[in-house]
């Protein structure tokens, strides 16, 4: 079978609708769970409050399954649509830095980073964890701001309709 130009488009449409919908729940988890404050003695109750660490389970699952699903598939299947060869992951980060769609890839790969921290660390360092968690607050802005940046790629350099596309996402607000 032949490749059609459309093709490369399509697939990287279709992956952008699934990032929205991630990008949807994590922000809805980021809200729910940064509704209070949070520090050590938070993560040191975890145990006692199993509501809570079910909202926490949530919020780190979707911050890295958003970041993978990002990284591994809609930055490589976008420059594709843009007819451009991906390289690796660090190139396709750059490319996408250099693009505009991505405003640091210092602060992707530090994002990268505290994803597999969360994912391993509350249950022996508290400090630590609630840190990380407080990083992870920011580095979910950026995530979402990213995907805002490609979906307004798609419109400006690929010429898709805003209509057509999954819409925006609101950013949480910071408090």
């Amino acid at each position: 079978m032949k490749p059609t130009a459309g093709l490369p488009i399509a697939r990287f449409l279709q992956t952008l609708e699934i990032v929205a919908r991630t990008g949807k729940h994590l922000s809805y988890s980021w809200n729910s769970l940064f509704s209070q404050p949070i520090d050590a003695a938070w993560v040191r109750n975890l145990e006692q409050d199993p509501g809570c660490a079910e909202r926490l389970e949530a919020f780190v699952s979707r911050f890295g399954r958003m970041q993978d699903t990002m990284a591994d598939k809609l930055f490589p299947r976008w420059l594709l649509a843009l007819a451009e060869t991906p390289g690796s992951q660090i190139e396709t980060l750059n490319r996408a830095e250099r693009l505009g769609v991505l405003s640091s890839t210092e602060q992707w790969l530090e994002a990268r980073n505290l994803s597999n921290r969360l994912v391993h660390e509350y249950i022996t360092e508290p400090e630590k964890f609630a840190e990380d968690l407080a990083l992870a607050k920011e580095y979910s802005l950026l995530l979402l701001d990213t995907y805002n940046r490609l979906r307004q790629d798609a419109i400006e350099r690929m010429g898709q309709e805003a209509e057509s596309l999954p819409e925006a996402l609101t950013l949480p607000r910071p408090g």
